[in-house]
């Protein structure tokens, strides 16, 4: 299923994500409007909320009436903005920013941009406050009450029920889990009821005192959350039984002693929710190596601590949160394996390290701040988050690849899937766009899984060559893709796209014109 989102993330971005909503290009910000010439302005000590320091209350009357182009401000999670400033620093332009004046752009921002630190980022706009206006519902109802007490005496009232919620299906689909003890370890299972794919889906993270065990599930999240009854050692295990959908997570007791409980069940604990409705978490990886594949491009190796353990499902990304200048930035990246056919098992599937696979942008803000970090230097990474699901693959006979520069990233990991774990897929190709030969990434195991791998084939395609150069040249055209997506007789297709956005937006109108439906069809938007 094809959903392109309402926004973008930056050039320098890499996420990868499906989202529902229209598509909406970035725009060509002026000279001297970057994300860094904005951190520059928030530090100069201009007054950008126009009260000279002072925060206020806000009313819903009061924010509505700052909704123009040089009086904007919006409510996000309670708190106002004065975003007028930021208009000409905003990628998504000037025309989306204003839908958020005057109005609590909560809901919008998370729909668009939930995986931005806008705390940090506007911090210098904020206005103050929304007031508390009372609940209506809260307040008849208490009015109704103070009406029922006579002379000190409390009347019964009838009781109101909410309406049932739906029941469930006869057969429930909800995980569960158990765990058992000894005196020195506590072991904690979770049963998913469905295989688990190889890349897995476990992701596992201890801090002071709190467990949080979480199952990627398709569109869903299982989460397990405690805060544990007594104290274990720095250390987590996590072994998977693929087959069988069952996920084991062992702990080390610091005292050897039996355990009454595992211990206070925290927020969220034993939910089965929608990915995107669960907050993001961070924990502090270290960066241990990097290793150049481009000019311009390297793979970044980040160890997690020894009290995480984060599987990245195919086509996920993650996100790097670190601080430029004083102020947070995050960016979201898709993982990469550490070379394009790994061994059964890779490190990234074992939730012990990941790689990421960056362009460095000369003027960007991250990815330079990255490639100059020195190995052993530390940074978060949040998530994994995404939409995409393997359960697209199935009953797939051909599937068809669509990459352009670093667009190549969600690809890798997919085309290693399809090799290894979908043997109903009887081909793959992977048509693979780039300016020049040099831009290519991986070209040389990309050449040789093409002669080890009857069912894989690349094709490049420059739009900068040389004279000498044989393969496909030019842009992406209607011509190219028709000979590129063969349709055979009984055959069960996949296109999936990943590139710049333009890049992006005008494949999917070429190949629907070429008769492919929205479910043939998965843009990997960003």
């Amino acid at each position: 299923m094809l959903n392109l989102p309402q926004s973008f993330p930056s050039t320098e971005s890499q996420q990868r994500v499906t989202a529902s909503g229209q598509s909406r290009s970035k725009v060509a910000l002026k000279p001297g409007h970057s994300l860094l010439d904005w951190i520059r302005l928030t530090k100069s000590g201009r007054d950008l909320t126009g009260l000279k320091g002072r925060l206020v209350e806000v009313t819903d009357d009061e924010l509505k009436k700052h909704n123009s182009r040089n009086d904007c401000w919006t409510c996000i999670r309670g708190m106002v903005y004065n975003i007028s400033a930021y208009m000409d620093f905003h990628p998504g332009g000037e025309a989306e920013l204003m839908r958020a004046a005057g109005i609590d752009s909560t809901d919008l921002f998370d729909q668009v941009h939930r995986w931005v630190n806008y705390e940090s980022m506007l911090k210098e706009c904020l206005v103050g406050r929304m007031a508390s206006n009372p609940n209506p519902v809260i307040q008849e109802k208490a009015e109704k009450m103070e009406s029922t007490h006579l002379n000190g005496l409390s009347i019964p009232q009838p009781t109101t029920h909410e309406p049932l919620a739906a029941p469930l299906p006869t057969k429930d689909h909800r995980p569960r889990y158990d765990w058992f003890q000894t005196d020195d370890a506590l072991n904690i299972i979770v049963y998913t009821k469905r295989k688990i794919p190889s890349c897995g889906c476990a992701v596992v993270d201890l801090q002071d005192d709190t467990l949080r065990v979480e199952m990627l599930l398709g569109k869903m999240s299982y989460l397990l959350h405690w805060r544990l009854f007594s104290e274990v050692q720095e250390y987590v295990d996590v072994q998977t039984a693929h087959s069988v959908g069952k996920v084991q997570v062992s702990l080390r007791k610091s005292v050897k002693v039996k355990w009454p409980q595992v211990g206070q069940p925290l927020e969220h604990h034993d939910s089965f929710i929608q990915c995107k409705d669960r907050g993001l978490f961070y924990r502090k990886c270290v960066l241990v190596s990097k290793t150049e594949v481009t000019h311009n491009t390297q793979v970044f190796c980040f160890q997690l601590p020894t009290v995480s353990c984060v599987q990245v499902p195919v086509g996920r990304h993650i996100y790097l949160k670190t601080s430029v200048q004083g102020t947070d930035v995050v960016k979201p990246y898709t993982p990469v394996d550490q070379t394009l056919m790994s061994p059964i098992q890779s490190s990234a599937e074992k939730g012990s390290y990941i790689h990421l696979m960056i362009k460095v942008y000369p003027d960007g803000v991250l990815s330079p701040h990255i490639a100059n970090l020195p190995t052993g230097a530390s940074l978060s990474i949040g998530g994994p988050e995404g939409s995409f699901t393997l359960r697209i693959l199935r009953e797939v006979t051909h599937l068809y690849l669509l990459a352009a520069g670093t667009g190549f990233t969600p690809m890798a990991r997919l085309i290693r899937l399809a090799l290894q774990d979908f043997n109903l897929i009887k081909k793959t190709k992977l048509m693979f766009f780039n300016r020049q030969e040099r831009d290519i990434l991986w070209r040389s195991q990309l050449d040789e899984l093409c002669t080890k791998e009857k069912r894989f084939q690349v094709e490049y395609v420059l739009s900068e060559h040389i004279d000498s150069w044989e393969g496909r040249k030019g842009r992406l055209d209607d011509q190219k893709l028709h000979d590129f997506l063969e349709r055979p007789e009984n055959s069960k297709c996949l296109v999936c796209v990943c590139g710049p956005n333009g890049f992006t937006e005008l494949a999917v109108q070429l190949i629907r014109k070429l008769g492919f439906s929205e479910e043939e069809i998965h843009a990997f938007l960003g």
